[in-house]
């Protein structure tokens, strides 16, 4: 049996989102805590740091489009992606929500209790939606 040679670097994820106004997005993550890595942040895209190996790369619409050849939803009437971001605890997602409706995002459901599993979310100033959740390790 042949054996498969391992990868020596670590797989990252790069979410792309389309923004209409960069700086007001960018504004509002700050006040939720996030930095930006400035490498590969300029004036057509930002790259939002979730943590060591997720990153959602924010770029206006103008850039976006270079990007793929469909439309770009519109995400206050349609749902194209829902961002899960898990939290160390109950507490931590509702003040993570809390901090986005304060920064001008919204809420778009009631807090979700599921025994094992404990969500929340909000929507950015671009309507994408944001799950926050918090998972009890016992129950995995």
């Amino acid at each position: 049996m042949a054996k498969v040679k391992e990868r020596s670097m670590t797989t990252k994820i790069f979410v792309n989102l389309p923004v209409k106004n960069l700086d007001k997005s960018m504004e509002f993550f700050v006040k939720l805590g996030f930095k930006f890595n400035p490498q590969f942040t300029d004036e057509n895209a930002a790259c939002l740091i979730v943590s060591e190996d997720i990153f959602a790369m924010l770029l206006i619409e103008k850039f976006f489009k270079t990007f793929t050849p469909k439309e770009i939803c519109d995400a206050t009437k349609y749902t194209e992606v829902l961002v899960a971001l898990s939290m160390g605890s109950r507490k931590d997602v509702d003040e993570m929500v809390r901090k986005a409706v304060a920064a001008g995002g919204t809420t778009y459901s009631e807090p979700q209790d599921r025994g094992f599993m404990y969500l929340h979310g909000f929507q950015d100033p671009d309507n994408h939606i944001w799950e926050i959740f918090y998972m009890d390790p016992s129950a995995t």
